[in-house]
């Protein structure tokens, strides 16, 4: 993933994410690397890019091309990233990002973040002092993602929309951020403080009143966050009940005593349809859109 400063080209973050991914033994010799359409699609970059991240990790001497199999973890990888290798603060928080990715932020601890390095316990704690930091190197790491438009957006409610997808994609990508990231008590790391100074800037062209201008980023941040904790729990809901949605509520109806087509007389709303689905991103850009017309009648 990209470094703590966001500027490295995306071929060269996906490189450096699946060098880690090698480095923590998540892949080993012999261990089938990602494939180009695999990288594409986890990353969400185009297939030359994901062409070139393969290019250079065979040049680094990581991985190797076999007929019929593709690209797989050479031997040599495992002598160049083996157990010894001396951990960073940048390392420890990708590795816990991953955990908290794939398993729940719940489950991230000192001791799994070690085990996922190979290294004992409290080795990690020479540089990161406890979990609440790590958690916080976790949230500007994961804002370090954040690719800035090369151009300035023409207009502030242009700016304002780029700057709620950004976070709200954020959140898609790690959906325990939401839930580490204090609008009151913020931690003032380097990517979070950068994403709030762009923000700001365009808000400049809303309006000249700074004080205005903070409680708008404020409102357009705490919606994207509080839109966003949905995330978590859908994931959570879907495994657990291994029913979408839809498939969920159409289920609860013959218990709430009311009736499926008289809630459909009132709202396009039938979740015994089989294509019924509670779109979040669909009401994410509903709500911000609205968000917005309202914010509209602030400008000067």
């Amino acid at each position: 993933m990209p470094d703590t400063q966001g500027t490295d080209p995306p071929y060269l973050r996906v490189t450096q994410e699946i060098r880690a991914r090698i480095a923590a033994g998540e892949l080993r010799p012999g261990d089938k690397a990602p494939s180009i359409r695999q990288i594409s699609r986890e990353w969400g970059v185009a297939k030359a890019t994901a062409h070139k991240v393969l290019e250079a990790l065979r040049q680094d001497g990581l991985v190797t091309t076999t007929p019929r199999v593709g690209a797989v973890v050479t031997e040599a990888a495992g002598d160049k990233h083996g157990n010894g290798a001396e951990p960073d603060p940048a390392g420890i928080a990708q590795a816990a990002m991953r955990i908290a990715d794939r398993d729940g932020l719940a489950n991230v601890s000192m001791r799994g973040v070690a085990h996922a390095l190979g290294l004992p316990t409290m080795s990690l704690y020479r540089y990161v002092r406890s979990k609440d930091e790590l958690v916080d190197l976790m949230a500007d790491r994961a804002f370090g993602e954040i690719e800035y438009p090369a151009s300035a957006p023409p207009d502030w409610r242009s700016w304002l929309t780029t700057a709620a997808r950004l976070h709200w994609r954020l959140c898609r990508r790690h959906p325990w951020l939401p839930s580490v990231v204090s609008l009151t008590h913020p931690s003032l790391q380097p990517n979070l403080a950068r994403y709030g100074v762009w923000t700001l800037r365009g808000l400049a062209r809303l309006t000249a009143d700074r004080q205005t201008a903070a409680n708008v980023h404020f409102l357009v941040a705490n919606y994207v966050r509080g839109t966003a904790t949905n995330l978590d729990v859908q994931a959570e809901m879907n495994q657990r009940t291994g029913l979408t949605g839809g498939e969920w509520l159409a289920a609860q109806f013959p218990d709430t005593g009311v009736e499926a087509d008289e809630l459909g007389r009132l709202v396009d709303f039938d979740p015994a349809s089989p294509g019924f689905v509670i779109d979040l991103d669909e009401h994410f850009e509903f709500g911000l859109q609205r968000l917005l017309d309202g914010i509209a009648a602030l400008a000067d």
